[in-house]
């Protein structure tokens, strides 16, 4: 019977330990991405006050430090090609983001020209019209996040504006034929141009980065206050079954 309940508890120990610590990780990641998110935060504030880049200065810059970087450069529109990033969610309203490409001297990039208003019908798209000609455009530079793409997006048949589940450079190059830069140009909120600029470089604040880390440690801590009570209740049922076998021996 002892070997018995011996096999179980220790099962049970490393049950208790790998949750535990599993717990215990996911707070101290939510605390990491914190402590990211306020050092991008003092970065994106320290270059609110820096003079603006040329594209030439960004393209000299190391890929990994060219994040929230103000940008001014001057180039022109690729007529009709509009791209509507879709599920963007906008005070609970759902829209796109528009994006089209810019030509600069021998370089192509996308630009974020904002939020527009989507439909409940999937086969009405916003009406928006492409912009053409030449324009300086202020804004900031974002290294592009790929989401979870559900389906896989075909680009056999295109027209415009062409409806996207993700901003994927690579394949939009090789749709378009054409090279794109490995960001996007976010308008500033200032220009005229564009549409709605609802934009944050980022969503989710260290504050709530941190409360969810408190959760995670509440609950290892509650985790393993559990397994400790119901060790105890264990222990004292097996104390029980071990008594009323030993009586049923003698």
């Amino acid at each position: 019977m002892k070997y018995a309940l011996s096999n179980i508890r220790l099962p049970w120990f490393i049950f208790t330990l790998l949750v535990f610590v599993g717990l215990v990780k996911l707070g101290f990641w939510q605390t990491d991405r914190a402590v990211q998110k306020e050092q991008r935060l003092n970065k994106i504030a320290q270059l609110s006050q820096a003079k603006p880049l040329s594209l030439i200065d960004i393209q000299q810059l190391p890929f990994t430090d060219i994040n929230d970087l103000p940008i001014k450069f001057e180039g022109e529109f690729e007529k009709e090609i509009v791209f509507l990033l879709d599920n963007q969610i906008n005070h609970g309203q759902l829209g796109y983001r528009v994006y089209q490409v810019f030509n600069v001297n021998n370089s192509a990039l996308l630009i974020n020209l904002g939020w527009v208003l989507g439909s409940i019908n999937r086969a009405e798209y916003p009406k928006i019209k492409a912009l053409t000609g030449t324009y300086q455009i202020t804004g900031h530079i974002r290294l592009i996040e790929k989401g979870i793409l559900l389906l896989e997006e075909n680009y056999t048949r295109v027209s415009w504006p062409l409806r996207i589940q993700q901003v994927d450079v690579a394949k939009l190059s090789m749709m378009l034929n054409k090279p794109l830069l490995p960001f996007v140009v976010y308008v500033d909120k200032e220009s005229p141009l564009g549409y709605e600029k609802n934009w944050q470089p980022i969503v989710m604040l260290p504050e709530k980065h941190r409360a969810y880390a408190f959760q995670w440690f509440g609950l290892a801590i509650a985790w393993l206050l559990l397994m400790f009570w119901a060790s105890i209740k264990f222990s004292k049922s097996s104390q029980i079954v071990n008594n009323s076998h030993n009586k049923n021996e003698n």
